[in-house]
């Protein structure tokens, strides 16, 4: 399943994954999604209202198919390179490390998106 045709708006439904591992979206994690959204829309201008409607996209998505989600999306954007998907990867450890703690959801939720990652690698390294 893929419901996002632009990557910008896949890597703002893969924040929000990531800030809403454990069921709690945090003020200080919000604010670390709004910075990174200043990269990945550099035009928008109203990144709270585009945040505002992605949280809404989010929470209408059954989380039993997230990871299923996730996976068939990067499938599809497969033009996208290891080291770009691994930056991704980075940068949701700084959302997850933003309220001052990791919860262990948090951990499972970022290493699954690791696996994700590295069954993808084999199609593209460059």
């Amino acid at each position: 399943m893929v419901i996002h045709k632009n990557f910008s708006d896949f890597v703002l439904f893969l924040f929000i994954h990531m800030a809403s591992a454990d069921s709690f979206l945090h003020p200080t994690e919000e604010q670390v999604i709004l910075e990174k959204m200043k990269k990945l829309y550099p035009h928008e201008s109203d990144r709270k209202k585009k945040y505002e409607t992605a949280v809404a996209e989010y929470n209408a998505v059954d989380k039993a198919l997230i990871l299923s989600l996730i996976s068939d999306t990067f499938k599809f954007f497969d033009s996208v390179t290891f080291a770009q998907k691994y930056k991704i990867y980075t940068e949701m450890y700084d959302i997850i490390n933003a309220d001052g703690k990791v919860e262990e959801t948090e951990t499972a939720a970022l290493e699954s998106l690791k696996q994700i990652i590295n069954i993808n690698a084999g199609s593209k390294h460059s």
